[in-house]
């Protein structure tokens, strides 16, 4: 697998040596110039479909133009900004308590057998549960305020982290194991040098599937117990016919993901080498 990428690799640098100027810049930003024309296709066949074309109801189906509308009157309103910061602190101690109790714990899981005898039932149980039914509970013990939608953010994020976490020491090459006990490393530079280096890839992706996790917790936890928040503001514009300020909270969410997604892909690329190269990363 990594003789043929080496072997692609070269390929692309003799094309790019023997490209003209224009095709030479093209490969060199491939992926930026497809990624930006999809994009744009998206963004003009939405604005004709929503707006130009008149075949749809704007009360139904916005553009683009009367988005960007309505997100410039939010922010020069004020109006949006404590929203945002309801949904942040919400996201920010959610997310980061599940990181906090699900990466150590899903390690522990991961090294410890008799521990994960113990605790598998009960986290595959809750794994397989819908958060959502768990919500009035969660309101109940935790009230309407901010708790509520953090413990509800924390229930969603932590089980991702948590399996890849326990999966990922699980995966460890037994042939690195065997060869550490064969030089008399003790159980903690086995653990430190061996089984934390090949985990960090599985933590990593968990992390990944915990923002999304955690974005579904900050919406569906201000959409029943809330009274400031983007998901507060995308339930009330939606019940009062407001689908402009509706996709401003969708984009919000999105470029938070977005956001959270390529610094955790910052922190992947350090890692890169320990992951087998398949498919289009290939």
């Amino acid at each position: 697998m990594a003789y043929q990428a080496a072997q692609e690799e070269q390929l692309l640098d003799i094309r790019v040596a023997e490209a003209s100027a224009a095709y030479k810049f093209y490969l060199n930003q491939e992926k930026k110039i497809l990624g930006t024309t999809s994009v744009i296709v998206f963004l003009l066949t939405w604005e004709t479909i929503g707006n130009w074309s008149g075949l749809i109801n704007p009360m139904f189906m916005s553009a683009p133009s009367l988005v960007w509308k309505a997100g410039v009157q939010l922010f020069a309103s004020g109006e949006i900004y404590n929203d945002l910061r309801v949904s942040g602190l919400e996201f920010f101690w959610g997310f980061f308590l599940s990181m906090l109790v699900g990466i150590p714990f899903g390690i522990g899981c991961g090294w410890y057998k008799r521990m994960a005898y113990i605790f598998d039932p009960f986290i595959n149980a809750m794994n397989a549960t819908p958060r959502v039914a768990l919500l009035p509970l969660v309101i109940i013990w935790l009230g309407i305020g901010i708790l509520s939608k953090v413990g509800i953010i924390f229930l969603g994020a932590v089980f991702p982290i948590l399996i890849n976490c326990r999966d990922g020491v699980k995966t460890t090459p037994h042939t690195l194991l065997i060869a550490a006990q064969s030089f008399g490393a003790s159980q903690w530079m086995i653990f430190k040098s061996v089984v934390l280096p090949s985990t960090v890839p599985f933590i990593l992706t968990g992390l990944r599937l915990g923002v999304g996790r955690a974005l579904i917790g900050v919406m569906v936890g201000e959409l029943y117990a809330a009274t400031a928040g983007i998901g507060f503001m995308i339930t009330v514009a939606g019940a009062t016919f407001q689908t402009d300020k509706v996709f401003v909270g969708i984009l919000i969410f999105a470029a938070t993901g977005m956001f959270c997604m390529e610094i955790i892909g910052r922190l992947e690329t350090r890692f890169d080498t320990w992951r087998v190269k398949v498919g289009a990363a290939a």
